[in-house]
């Protein structure tokens, strides 16, 4: 009986010991990868920081430009609103917001292709950022905004911005958590477009 009872104290003890190694000895197991960001890593916009004047233009000459417009005009933020506007458009602005979406219509009708509106882009970006004139990037046009077209934007006007407002339809595939998270920049993630109102609205002092 006493031998028995030994043998049955050894192997306990083996199971115990392969258990806490299995887990690592420290008792907790790691969350399996995903691959996608964690979305906790990424933070929203905690206090104002925009100020007036302020310059509104269209990344992609996607008709999303003319909702952010109304979103400002709702939120009584003056503002002066070129869709083409270009690095030596800057003057005396503080801030810049950019709508971004991409149109092959819109550019039609602008008379560009995305070659020149992802040029003019960068020329824009670059001379904001040599100003010190703070970046409101947004993407309020959710899925039907996203694709090889629209994508070609996102990156230069996102990952230059100071602050994001997502449509959390457009975001599906955590691009935009993904540029957030490495970049550090805070971004507020809406359900509709008119949730992003408030946003907008609390992000200049």
């Amino acid at each position: 009986m006493v031998f028995n009872r030994r043998i049955l104290f050894i192997v306990l003890c083996l199971v115990l010991s392969i258990a806490l190694v299995a887990c690592g000895g420290s008792g907790k197991e790691k969350p399996a990868a995903t691959g996608q960001p964690d979305s906790s890593e990424v933070k929203g916009l905690e206090e104002p920081f925009a100020e007036k004047p302020v310059l509104l233009t269209s990344i992609g000459q996607s008709a999303d430009v003319e909702m952010v417009k109304a979103l400002m005009d709702n939120a009584g933020i003056e503002h002066k609103m070129d869709k083409l506007a270009k690095a030596s458009d800057l003057g005396d602005e503080k801030t810049l917001i950019l709508a971004v979406g991409g149109s092959s219509k819109g550019l039609g009708a602008a008379g560009i292709d995305a070659d020149q509106e992802l040029e003019r882009t960068m020329e824009l970006i670059g001379a904001a950022k040599d100003k010190g004139i703070k970046i409101i990037s947004m993407h309020i046009g959710g899925e039907n905004r996203r694709g090889e077209l629209s994508d070609r934007f996102i990156g230069p006007a996102f990952e230059a911005a100071d602050y994001m407002i997502i449509v959390e339809e457009g975001n599906k595939d955590g691009l935009f958590t993904k540029i957030a998270s490495e970049n550090g920049i805070p971004m507020d993630v809406v359900a509709s477009v008119a949730d992003a109102l408030e946003y907008l609205k609390g992000a200049f002092k």
